[in-house]
């Protein structure tokens, strides 16, 4: 049975790919090298699922499910937010940008998402959804004790216009995403 590694996600506008790609060499500047996995700009998204190892028969009834939540909602916009860590401060694993504005049009989207795939066999998340942009995982969380989470984000707008099936290919050189199936919201 093929499989892809696979999940669900609101892609990036190039000016914030841009603005996150200087917020992370800023903060690549006040961390040792290597202490750090930065997330290339390019690839930064936010993820409202992650589907896992998923068969490549199962896709059309993803991409159905998702055409259907996405005809049901309205297209939405957000803006970029301040800095933050996973789990938290001092013990930090991921450093990531948060999303502000209005997110109850957000939080209707994940959930519907997730109803949608439950039929389908994936289970509802249990911890809540904390709406994020991964800007690096951490290696080593004693050596970035003296970053700047005030460091300033513009608060560029990120309108949610389509929710995306990511094919994620790892290499060694980092992952390769590929769309492979976008549904428009409010179409």
């Amino acid at each position: 049975m093929e499989t892809i590694r696979a999940f669900l996600a609101v892609t990036m506008p190039p000016a914030v790919k841009e603005e996150l790609g200087m917020v992370t060499a800023v903060l690549a500047g006040q961390t040792p090298e290597r202490s750090v996995r930065w997330v290339k700009p390019d690839l930064m998204h936010l993820t409202l699922r992650f589907l896992g190892d998923t068969a490549v028969s199962r896709l059309p009834a993803i991409t159905a499910a998702l055409d259907e939540v996405g005809r049901q909602a309205a297209p939405f916009a957000l803006h970029l937010g301040g800095l933050g860590c996973f789990p938290n401060r001092k013990r930090p694993r991921v450093i990531w940008v948060g999303l502000d504005g209005d997110k109850k049009p957000l939080i209707e989207l994940k959930a519907a998402v997730d109803a949608a795939l439950l039929p389908l066999g994936w289970v509802v998340e249990e911890r809540p959804f904390q709406a994020h942009l991964t800007l690096g995982r951490v290696n080593d969380g004693r050596s970035v004790g003296n970053l700047d989470l005030a460091t300033k984000v513009q608060e560029l707008a990120v309108g949610v216009t389509a929710v995306h099936l990511i094919e994620s290919q790892l290499q060694r050189s980092g992952p390769v995403y590929r769309v492979r199936h976008s549904s428009r919201l409010g179409e």
